[in-house]
């Protein structure tokens, strides 16, 4: 795996994290860990996810002070095994992720993108930069002990 890239995008009103990573493993096993909830699970929450366009799911964490743990989400889109996108709506943000797979020689670029975050809460987008470095970093470790 690559070192990931943490490039920023801005709009006047909103940012956006976005996150890059080239993986050694093929698009078809990043889109199991992306779609089978049992998968997800294991790096990113535990989840009711289903991989069907218009579904609401839930991601679940431990309640902290402040929130209850509990990430309503939707599918927006899902193409296999290239795009997957879903709401992500926690703590008054209603923001969006879209993860792109794209086939690289040995492996799989996935960049992942999560928009929507105001210049009014810079903490959101701090913690969501941190948050989803994290969960990539665990994504990588799944994907290389998991055979799948």
């Amino acid at each position: 795996m690559t070192k990931p890239t943490i490039p920023t995008e801005s709009t006047a009103t909103t940012q956006t994290v976005v996150l890059e990573r080239t993986f050694p493993h093929p698009p078809e096993k990043l889109w199991r860990a992306l779609t089978q909830s049992r998968l997800l699970a294991q790096w990113l929450m535990n989840n009711d996810f289903e991989p069907e366009a218009n579904r609401p799911f839930q991601f679940r964490a431990d309640p902290l002070p402040q929130w209850d743990g509990i990430i309503d989400c939707e599918v927006l889109l899902i193409d296999p095994p290239h795009s997957l996108s879903y709401t992500w709506n926690a703590l008054g943000l209603d923001s969006v992720v879209l993860f792109s797979l794209t086939p690289v020689p040995g492996g799989t670029h996935l960049r992942m993108e999560h928009s929507g975050f105001g210049p009014d809460n810079p903490a959101a987008y701090k913690g969501a930069t941190y948050g989803w470095q994290k969960f990539l970093g665990n994504l990588d470790r799944l994907l290389a002990e998991d055979t799948q």
